[in-house]
């Protein structure tokens, strides 16, 4: 016989910790649905969110690189997987819901806008007096309005735990939306992990692309960034002499796991401190208790200090990218004053949202290479990388 949700549930409660959020013990849904027969509800949640559109588009939205300037440079879709891959191992280390802890990480990033951050502060500026952009905000209106797969309802209709967990995402590049239905001083274990897996990432696959472009050198690194420096010299002492690829490579993979293992130690510890004996305990905590120790927190600084002054300021990624963002201003504008040219389904919406809302949720849904051909079709220009 198959195994069923109840059978799942119940495996749950045998190996979990007592402070992880139970799929069975899940608030529901905005919408009442049958439950899933085979499927906990945040595997049910993770499904929709891998079928969705949102998440096909990401493969053509910008991490750092404008996409396609390299075949193996990230894209916002290889970032959100290497994310979704990070949370379930610390979700796993540390004895909690894995499947909420994926999803929310791989639903983080729907929102993001064409060009990646830069991309998303155009938006905001330009919805300056209507409400604004954030891609935080954004990423549940997809998952809430704008995804339309199912007959009785908009949206994806996510279980509450996972559109917390996007409600509440934040790093040192992201911040958390204000929703009144999502109050609680902070958020479950599982949605804290897809924040730092979140960071994680970044940090190391940017590490990569700026070394596989030649914007960033090792010897610089290790001169500069006590965590590369350190990582670098454990290599050698393991392995020795090795090819560049490989020494790159496991370097970066030795600096993932010393993130991992910080984190997971660290965390443990404050999880014990607080005291904690449900979900709804740690939601009640003032500061997170999944983070890093102060030390890695400071090396972690230090290293971001270096990407952005090496990297992402760097005039090989920074300008194509400011090229782009303007493009984007100018597609904005353009829409404004021809309304019929953002969509059927974004026309639907101007009467309820406004025409600003409208092209806004129109233009961040575009991948990087459709606002190219989009600018291409009106003005009449070709976009260089």
């Amino acid at each position: 016989m198959p195994r069923t949700r109840q059978e799942l549930e119940q495996i749950e409660r045998q190996i979990l910790a007592p402070y992880a959020q139970f799929s069975g013990d899940t608030r529901g849904r905005a919408y009442k649905e049958t439950p899933p027969e085979w499927r906990t509800h945040y595997q049910r949640d993770r499904d929709r969110v891998i079928h969705s559109r949102a998440f096909r588009r990401l493969e053509y939205k910008t991490q750092v690189f404008l996409n396609g300037t390299g075949d193996h440079l990230r894209t916002r879709l290889t970032h959100t997987m290497e994310v979704a891959a990070i949370s379930r191992n610390i979700a796993s280390a540390l004895k909690l819901n894995t499947d909420l802890a994926e999803t929310i990480a791989l639903a983080h990033d729907l929102g993001h806008s064409p060009f990646g951050h830069k991309g998303e502060t155009v938006l905001a500026r330009l919805m300056k007096g209507h409400g604004g952009f954030e891609h935080n905000t954004h990423s549940l209106r997809i998952v809430e309005q704008l995804e339309q797969k199912y007959p009785t309802f908009s949206g994806l209709n996510l279980s509450w735990e996972v559109r917390e967990g996007l409600a509440k995402h934040h790093t040192a590049y992201d911040h958390p939306s204000k929703r009144k239905d999502f109050n609680a001083k902070n958020s479950s274990l599982e949605a804290q992990i897809a924040n730092l897996a979140d960071e994680i990432t970044y940090y190391s696959h940017d590490l990569d692309d700026g070394l596989d472009s030649n914007l960033l050198s090792e010897k610089k690194l290790t001169a500069n960034v006590r965590v590369w420096a350190h990582a670098a010299k454990l290599v050698k002492k393991e392995f020795g002499t090795l090819p560049d690829e490989s020494r790159r490579y496991f370097t970066i993979r030795t600096i993932i796991d010393m993130q991992i293992h910080d984190v997971v130690e660290n965390s443990e510890r404050l999880i014990a401190k607080a005291g904690v004996q449900s979900a709804d305990d740690v939601r009640l905590q003032a500061k997170a208790l999944i983070a890093y120790s102060p030390v890695r927190r400071e090396l972690n600084q230090e290293l971001r200090k270096y990407l952005y002054k090496n990297l992402y300021y760097n005039p090989v990624v920074h300008e194509p990218n400011l090229r782009a963002v303007r493009m984007l201003g100018e597609l904005f504008k353009y829409f404004l004053t021809h309304p019929k040219e953002i969509g059927a389904s974004a026309q639907k919406r101007v009467k309820k949202i406004g025409l600003h809302r409208a092209v806004c949720d129109y233009i961040a849904g575009m991948t990087d290479r459709y606002v190219m051909l989009e600018y291409q079709r009106i003005f009449g220009e070709t976009f260089k990388l």
